[in-house]
């Protein structure tokens, strides 16, 4: 696999993609000149911070050109829309997650969630900017989105998402620790969930430390080297974060509500 980097460093990627309906819905995309950003679980996997998925989760820009080319590429793979709220526009400039089934014998039962805005976070414009595209043997392209943006979509009120976090910088660390560049460290200064690992770089990059401290108080207790009181504040971030998540969706699950109670009224005559 052909490999190019952008974001914070370029990775060695190995091949873990799942040939195969993943490749056949990826594939699909690429050929319909779809443009998107793989987040999600398939993005997890090209990191190494997961082993397995059958989702596939897109950022899109919400434009009518391109959301007329997804359209194309779902009915090739003979996608249906399973939930609320409908496959439109504004509800994706909006916020919402719009979901799919794929029935296409090579791609059954896949699930495709596509958004076009993630809380607290740039623009499309920008995060295609900063991206990794990954270019297969066939000469099929995965654009994915750069790795401290897809951490930061993972911060959400789910705890899976909060462990998911941790592996992939751990993997991060693991892959650069040898030879890493100052944004490298900086980066493990920001994300890094695991303590032992934290207090480990902020004793070794001290005035990177001082830095980033500014921005992540609780790297105080790491340069302490105060396990316990790190975990603790990390436990906090975590939990501010998912109330920072909650209150996001709230007004989009409310209105989620009110289309299912229209749709309910409308199926029974009222």
């Amino acid at each position: 696999m052909k490999v190019k980097g952008s974001g914070i460093a370029t990775l060695k990627l190995e091949d873990r993609l799942i040939r195969n309906p993943i490749h056949k819905v990826l594939s699909t995309l690429y050929s319909n000149q779809t443009t998107s950003l793989l987040m999600g679980g398939q993005a997890c996997i090209f990191y190494g911070g997961a082993e397995f998925s059958r989702d596939i989760d897109l950022l899109v820009p919400a434009t009518t050109d391109n959301l007329k080319r997804l359209e194309t590429a779902l009915a090739d793979l003979q996608a249906e829309c399973i939930a609320l709220p409908p496959f439109e526009q504004d509800f994706l400039e909006r916020g919402h997650a719009v979901h799919f089934r794929c029935h296409h014998p090579e791609a059954e039962r896949i699930r495709v969630d596509v958004m076009a805005q993630l809380r607290d976070m740039d623009g499309f414009s920008a995060l295609w900017e900063r991206r990794t595209p990954v270019q297969e043997s066939d000469g099929t392209v995965y654009h994915l989105l750069a790795l401290p943006d897809l951490i930061h979509a993972k911060k959400t009120q789910r705890d899976k998402d909060w462990l998911m976090i941790r592996r992939l910088v751990e993997a991060h660390f693991r892959a650069k620790r040898d030879a890493p560049e100052t944004a490298d460290v900086q980066f493990w200064l920001r994300e890094m969930r695991t303590p032992e690992i934290l207090i480990q770089v902020a004793r070794d990059f001290c005035a990177d430390a001082v830095t980033v401290a500014a921005k992540r108080p609780l790297l105080v207790h790491a340069r302490a080297g105060d396990e316990t009181a790190l975990a603790a504040a990390l436990r906090q971030e975590q939990e501010r974060y998912q109330e920072e998540d909650r209150r996001y969706w709230k007004p989009r699950l409310a209105e989620i509500e009110t289309l299912r109670r229209q749709r309910l009224r409308a199926r029974i005559g009222c």
